[in-house]
């Protein structure tokens, strides 16, 4: 995304001197901002309101409504932002840990309808380093049967879109990725640099 406000926000969550609280409303607040964008395609209907004077047309969100997917645990602290912009979405959970030998995706958790048949979904994850989670997470919500995805990272390095982009690329299913901002690369442990650090960590503590 290009706009002074995303990139203003996004330099404060770089900051080491930001502590956890400032941290979390920093989020949520650049997570509004990306939303409004990630939203663009959402499906609408037509509807009829009334208003003091008289009855005219309008749109409202389409059926099935939308759906929330936060990767655990970091994307939870992207969850208010989102929803402030679509409070009427559905929420599930899906629990993904990168395994640190093999960089690989581990499932540990999922909370979704079984059936997500002609849902729209919006995956949060803060993060797109390997792409993995993320892309395994794609992959889980298209065997349930959604048709439309967007995916909201706060940083990307350029190596974890390469990957997303090839882990998606035979799903056969619309799959937009909004970014906050694309980083240099990946050192040898993964990590983004020159990244924010965990956003787990930087956004709860070390919860060891």
């Amino acid at each position: 995304m290009d706009h002074p406000l995303v990139s203003h926000k996004l330099t404060l969550l770089r900051s080491v001197d930001t502590p956890s609280p400032v941290f979390r409303q920093l989020v949520e607040e650049l997570v509004t901002l990306m939303a409004y964008e990630g939203t663009r395609e959402v499906r609408i209907e037509p509807t009829t309101v009334t208003t003091p004077l008289t009855t005219t047309d309008g749109v409202a969100l389409a059926r099935p409504k939308p759906l929330v997917v936060p990767i655990l645990r970091a994307g939870l602290g992207m969850l208010e932002g989102m929803m402030r912009l679509i409070p009427s979405a559905e929420v599930g959970f899906v629990g993904m840990a990168r395994d640190e030998e093999t960089l690989q995706p581990i499932t540990y958790a999922e909370r979704l309808p079984k059936n997500l048949s002609g849902r729209q979904c919006y995956v949060l994850d803060p993060m797109l380093a390997t792409g993995g989670s993320l892309g395994g997470t794609v992959e889980f919500l298209v065997r349930r049967g959604a048709d439309h995805i967007t995916c909201l990272c706060i940083l990307a390095a350029p190596e974890g879109i390469d990957n997303f982009r090839k882990l998606v690329s035979d799903l056969d299913v619309p799959c937009h990725l909004i970014v906050a901002g694309l980083d240099d690369h990946l050192d040898e442990h993964g990590y983004i640099v020159p990244g924010l650090g965990d956003a787990g960590d930087r956004l709860y503590g070390l919860a060891e």
